[in-house]
């Protein structure tokens, strides 16, 4: 994966100095179309523009780069909403269902339930800082036409939240160059995309797994699940010319990296679970 241009940005210790809080900044991010379209215009481009023609020209391409920037924002939006609104679900279901979860492991599923609550609540109120109406929670099915039973089988159970979990970490990964121009939303998606990760280690822990993925393999995960969540999970190769398995080997290399999921494979994936 080509990550230099988001560590590049990160590398900036003002990044994310701001003097407002954030929740103060989210009632600005409605603005983000405009500043997108002021900021996509290079560094003195406006002193050249001295004819009605060309500025009336520049104005158009950057409101057409701004509408483009904040599709994308608001796409990745909806897609981390739909995750979330996922996981959510599953564990609210898990821990309302007597005798599944032992008690040894209910607080860390309460816990891990909390944080997807609050990432839905927190998803949809920035969408709507943004003037865009959040996507209804789907009608999900986790048994996924009767291939699962999570619900009454606590290692199925442990082992579709892994699959999520991973998912998750994936999804936020890949969604990061379409968030990057709004700094509020980066930091938060970062922000979640951390936590994401901590619940999957816990939750592969608690499965007798590795914290992280070794090739593209979940560990005892359903071939149809698998090939979805952990797809290109095996690659190596970083940059056009360094192979962390020539020095590594392929597991240790490939757990080096943890690659990204597209936003068309999250969308497949939680596809399956929705009814």
């Amino acid at each position: 994966m080509n990550i230099l241009k988001l560590l590049d940005k990160l590398s900036d210790d003002t990044f994310f100095t701001k003097e407002s809080s954030r929740l103060e900044t989210l009632t600005h991010i409605s603005e983000f179309g405009k500043k997108a379209a002021v900021s996509s215009i290079p560094l003195g481009l406006g002193a050249l523009m001295t004819t009605t023609s060309t500025a009336k020209a520049q104005t158009t391409t950057a409101n057409e780069t701004g509408n483009t920037n904040k599709s994308a924002l608001t796409d990745a939006l909806q897609l981390a909403l739909t995750l979330e609104y996922l996981e959510d679900e599953y564990y609210s279901i898990g821990l309302s269902t007597a005798g599944l979860i032992p008690s040894t492991d209910r607080p860390v599923f309460m816990q891990i339930s909390k944080h997807e609550t609050a990432h839905v609540a927190f998803l949809k109120s920035t969408l709507t800082s943004l003037n865009v109406i959040p996507a209804a929670k789907p009608n999900f099915d986790f048994t996924a036409d009767g291939a699962f039973d999570p619900f009454s089988d606590y290692d199925q159970f442990l082992t579709l939240a892994q699959a999520f979990e991973d998912t998750g970490v994936r999804a936020y990964k890949g969604q990061a160059g379409n968030v990057m121009a709004n700094k509020t939303v980066l930091q938060a998606a970062l922000q979640i995309h951390s936590v994401e990760a901590r619940h999957a280690s816990q939750v592969r822990r608690m499965r007798a797994n590795k914290g992280w993925i070794e090739l593209a393999d979940g560990g005892g995960i359903p071939t149809a699940v698998n090939d979805k969540v952990y797809i290109g999970e095996d690659f190596t190769m970083q940059l056009p010319n360094f192979n962390a398995a020539t020095a590594f080997g392929p597991e240790a290399g490939s757990a080096a990296y943890d690659e990204i999921l597209t936003g068309s494979a999250a969308q497949a994936i939680a596809a399956m679970f929705i009814d």
